[in-house]
């Protein structure tokens, strides 16, 4: 139990925002695999899973996106893979749209009286208890948290197969959506961009010890 938890740990410890890749070093692709898979195993509130991943490999894409993304620049000139996380906009969320249908009949293959159940639960929860209906964009925000359950996974797994990550933030939604659409790898009226990641291998160490507060400033015990 002691070497799984601290075998835990260390992984955590080594994972850092890489911001410089080897370009020269590329993740296996049984690796990269698991880290797909990471993604696809992740959970999701009601398990309707609102996201999509796109893995961009076409350079001239790159070239494109470089500009519009200032804090994809570093990943996208060195790191092995680059994955853009698409959240799923209100045409598919709400409570009786056909996407969540199809996850709960063809997925989930829930009865029909379950499935009912699961949409009714769902309406009072977008209606009354997230107040998600107030605007396109409550919804949209509520599927991209969904998205940072499924990169936090990814990070740790690849963290785990020693494979270096940088989660990204920084860029202009509505360009790279723009840029997106027009290359036919997105449909805006269902699809938005919610965050970024680049994998690879650190092309440098880091340059400080991670920081953090301690859990006596965090964790409150009642």
């Amino acid at each position: 139990m002691e070497h799984r938890n601290e075998t835990l740990l260390e992984t955590f410890r080594f994972r850092y925002a890489c911001k410089k890749f080897d370009p020269n070093k590329i993740v296996p692709e049984e690796d990269f695999q698991t880290i797909l898979e990471a993604a696809r195993l992740s959970p999701t509130s009601f398990g309707f899973e609102p996201w999509n991943l796109i893995v961009l490999q076409d350079e001239e894409l790159k070239k494109k996106l470089f500009p519009m993304a200032w804090g994809a620049q570093n990943s996208l000139n060195g790191a092995s893979h680059f994955v853009i996380l698409l959240a799923r906009r209100k045409n598919d969320l709400l409570y009786s749209s056909d996407y969540l249908t199809h996850i709960m009949k063809d997925v989930k293959k829930l009865p029909d009286d379950v499935a009912e159940g699961m949409r009714n639960a769902f309406q009072r929860f977008q209606e009354k208890d997230f107040n998600l209906l107030e605007s396109d964009r409550a919804l949209f925000d509520w599927a991209s948290k969904q998205t940072y359950i499924v990169l936090a996974n990814m990070l740790t797994a690849a963290a785990y197969l020693g494979i270096d990550s940088c989660p990204i933030e920084g860029f202009n939604r509505e360009e790279v959506e723009e840029l997106l659409t027009k290359e036919g790898l997105m449909d805006p009226e269902h699809f938005g961009v919610s965050v970024m990641a680049g994998f690879g291998y650190r092309g440098e160490e880091p340059r400080h010890e991670k920081t953090r507060q301690p859990l006596s400033e965090l964790v409150r015990w009642k």
